[in-house]
């Protein structure tokens, strides 16, 4: 457990309620064993879940003890599993944690509200082991208050509704605050304890973060203990170095700042010890701590923080949209109101606050989501509430830690369930991970020389890509000082590889086409996007049975409950040695698009890659001037910031063997090809062919 003293405050309140709470939690379980006026129906969901209560408390009670400490291997692993059964494999069938299973046995309305109440439950198993009695005794506070409600009327459906939508408005104010001293504190979380402190030879270590820990989780953590110091202080300097030099690329003085926060998967903890080291070496003090999975942080819809796995992909799918049950326009200036508290409060240490640096994974097996009817999802109504949420929550942050303040970095590594080949796949990633900068920076000079030739740029497919769309280039002032494209080397985007820009949105048109890709986790069969003046018009896909549940899937997931998006960005990748990697050992469906947007060019919808930044001057090595940062959208930010920005940025990439041409044009008529039929034919690119050969 942290000894930190907001911790050590915040638990001497709930102490007492934790008590008189988990005993009740007891009580409850006995009483739908042996006699209740509940129907056995309600009854068996009670007894069900105040089980796994009695378990996240005894959880709890072995890490304020300090006997989770003292346990092997064996023990741990035991533990581990009986908090995550429920929702593993097939067990996840006949759990009420499955919105089908809940809905079934308890009606659509109640079996909803019950369904969202256990999964938001489910995930006080990180507070148990981060030691936070608030989290644990409030929610268990509701549990019963639930209870008592249906006990008293099983029909008072809208009491439980009001119960669960007053918890989190009633202690909006405690959450925000604790996120926030989360974010900035780095003595908050016993989470750099772990990894500083413990010996990571021994994968026991992992079991005490209260993730589910997989053979994912295990595997890696064996693997990286086999590596020499070398190799592991090299791999941390490449991530270390990276978010350095993107202080650097940017002008923003580095020595102002304090803290960094480290977001990472689980397993990789060897290499994220030396990133700490070498983060303080800049005067830089570590911010870890475990992504919540609360419903108001669920709806991200990315894990944000230290993270595993997962027990169950369906399971994080199905749960969403929890938020849905709860969400108005009140709840979200609420939750405003208290974000913007916590921040006023942590105003100087939000000052010091450098920016995030990430440590991604890839090589999942692949997961097609079942859309299940029984969901929650949001209604169009509040679609646009939680869009105009978003959008003022990040004009709040921006407003506190602005971005032009901040930097980061990015990078990523394969997890063992890619395969046999995953050491070779490892070392490849790590080779993809540390090419030769210089040579790039000489490379894409040349091409975006080329760039800045031409008014348009027009971009094919090639065999069943369909792809035929032209991208409208922002004009420069002075083209012997300015550029159009910025030169991406090995600094913040992790691996290298690629010219971006934000494209003009009048003139840009066409369809922009994909056979199959992944996106955030989630597989698109035959995605199409058609644009008009550089906003999407039209979306397809050919996932599911009907149009209707295509075209609600594209907007629930890749439009991010947006009706349209703009394009944001159009960029050509050059890493063609990662393409090769990924032909090589057929895992270019498992890229991780940070990866795979270097593997051919590519086209982000949403806001552009100088969101919150437009006002910052930027130089590529040849010392040109970056200039189109902008569209029509991001200019609005000084007069209806509100509709400035979208909140989401989603690359879409279109490989090399299903890439026809990439030609720029001007309106004189001249053009200059940079790629023919997937091959660079670009004076002074020839070496990228190398990889392709």
């Amino acid at each position: 457990m942290t000894n930190n003293q907001y911790i050590i405050n915040e638990n001497q309140l709930y102490t007492e309620r934790y008590g008189l709470a988990s005993g009740r939690i007891q009580l409850i379980n006995s009483e739908t064993k042996t006699g209740t006026s509940l129907p056995a129906e309600t009854a068996a969901y009670f007894n069900q879940t105040s089980a796994f209560l009695i378990k996240t408390c005894e959880a709890y009670n072995l890490v304020s003890s300090g006997g989770l400490y003292q346990m092997d291997i064996t023990g741990l692993k035991d533990l581990n599993q009986s908090l995550y059964k429920d929702i593993e494999g097939d067990n996840y069938q006949k759990s009420y944690a499955n919105p089908c299973f809940a809905t079934g046995k308890l009606g659509k309305e109640l079996g909803t509200l019950l369904c969202v109440l256990y999964t938001e439950l489910r995930g006080n198993i990180i507070h148990a082991f981060e030691g936070r009695l608030f989290y644990l005794a409030s929610s268990l506070e509701l549990y019963i208050q639930v209870y008592n409600i249906l006990e008293d009327n099983l029909s008072a459906i809208n009491e439980v509704r009001d119960a669960i939508y007053y918890y989190f408005f009633d202690y909006a104010d405690i959450m925000a605050a604790g996120r926030m001293h989360l974010l900035l504190e780095p003595e908050m979380s016993p989470v750099t304890d772990i990894i500083m402190q413990k010996d990571l030879s021994d994968p026991s270590y992992l079991y005490l973060f209260g993730e589910y820990i997989s053979s994912n989780e295990l595997e890696t953590s064996k693997y990286l203990s086999t590596l020499p110091e070398d190799n592991i202080k090299n791999m941390a300097a490449t991530f270390t170095e990276g978010y350095r030099k993107g202080f650097e690329a940017y002008r923003i003085d580095l020595s102002k700042k304090k803290t960094v926060n480290i977001r990472y998967a689980l397993g990789f903890e060897r290499i994220v010890k030396e990133a700490v080291r070498q983060f303080s070496k800049m005067g830089l003090q570590s911010c870890i701590y475990m992504a919540d999975y609360s419903l108001i942080y669920r709806a991200s819809g990315s894990k944000n923080g230290c993270y595993g796995s997962g027990a169950n992909r369906q399971y994080n799918y199905d749960h969403r949209m929890d938020e849905s049950i709860i969400f108005d326009k009140a709840f979200a200036d609420r939750r405003l109101g208290a974000q913007r508290k916590a921040f006023e409060d942590l105003k100087e240490k939000a000052s010091l606050y450098s920016g995030i640096a990430v440590m991604e994974t890839f090589g999942m097996k692949d997961f097609t989501a079942a859309d299940k009817k029984e969901a929650p999802r949001y209604n169009e109504k509040q679609q646009e509430q939680r869009t105009n949420y978003m959008a003022a929550a990040s004009l709040l942050n921006n407003e506190f830690i602005p971005g032009d303040t901040t930097s980061f970095t990015i990078i990523a590594y394969p997890v063992p369930e890619i395969g046999a080949d995953y050491k070779e796949i490892f070392d490849a990633t790590i080779k993809v991970n540390t090419l030769n900068s210089s040579l790039y920076e000489k490379i894409q000079t040349c091409i975006i020389n080329a760039l800045d030739t031409g008014d348009y740029v027009t971009i094919t497919g090639r065999g069943k890509n369909i792809t035929n769309i032209t991208v409208a280039l922002s004009p420069v002032n002075n083209p012997g000082k300015e550029t159009k494209f910025e030169n991406c080397l090995d600094d913040v985007n992790i691996p290298l590889g690629e010219v971006f820009t934000s494209p003009q949105l009048k003139g840009t048109n066409g369809l922009l086409h994909s056979t199959s890709i992944y996106l955030d986790g989630l597989v698109y069969n035959d995605l199409r996007l058609t644009f008009k003046d550089g906003v999407i018009t039209d979306y397809s896909c050919s996932n599911f049975n009907t149009e209707e549940e295509n075209k609600r899937y594209i907007r629930e997931n890749l439009l991010y409950q947006h009706k349209t998006l703009p394009m944001g960005e159009f960029a050509i990748g050059t890493n063609t040695t990662a393409y090769q990697m990924g032909q090589k050992y057929n895992i270019s469906d498992k890229l991780p698009i940070l990866i795979k947007e270097k593997t051919g060019p590519h086209f982000a919808i949403g806001d552009t890659c100088f969101s919150h930044e437009e006002d910052m001057r930027t130089y590529n090595p040849d010392g040109k001037e970056m200039k189109c940062k902008e569209n029509d959208f991001s200019k609005l930010r000084e007069t209806d910031a509100n509709h400035a920005y979208f909140n989401c940025h989603t690359d879409i990439t279109i490989p090399y063997n299903e890439l026809g041409d990439i030609i720029v044009h001007n309106t004189e008529g001249d053009s200059v090809k940079i790629i023919e039929n997937g091959r660079f034919v670009l004076k002074g690119t020839e070496e990228l062919n190398k990889a392709l050969d």
